[in-house]
């Protein structure tokens, strides 16, 4: 007998398997005027929206997908996902 032959779906879901994606992390966001931008020098400091402690918004391809919190792993920053984001708290979080 021989192995079964997988299905069409099978098969489309594996060809997608090996698409490379961007995976980022984000600390915060803040907004700046023009001036500001053309102001910015080495040694600036910008404050961001995000604080302290609190869990990173990790994205693919600019889609929040998880939380997380930042590791070190091999002298490199890593992150260890703490949460995975459910489609309505994606659309949440798009509003802050």
């Amino acid at each position: 007998l021989s192995a079964p032959q997988p299905t069409a779906a099978a098969r489309e879901l594996e060809m997608i398997m090996d698409i490379p994606v961007k995976l980022s992390v984000e600390l915060g966001r803040t907004r700046i005027t023009i001036k500001q931008l053309l102001e910015l020098a080495q040694g600036s400091v910008l404050a961001l929206d995000g604080l302290a402690g609190e869990p990173m918004d990790i994205l693919i391809n600019s889609y929040l997908i998880a939380q997380g919190e930042v590791v070190v792993v091999d002298d490199k920053y890593g992150i260890r996902i703490t949460e995975i984001i459910t489609p309505s708290e994606r659309v949440q979080k798009l509003n802050r």
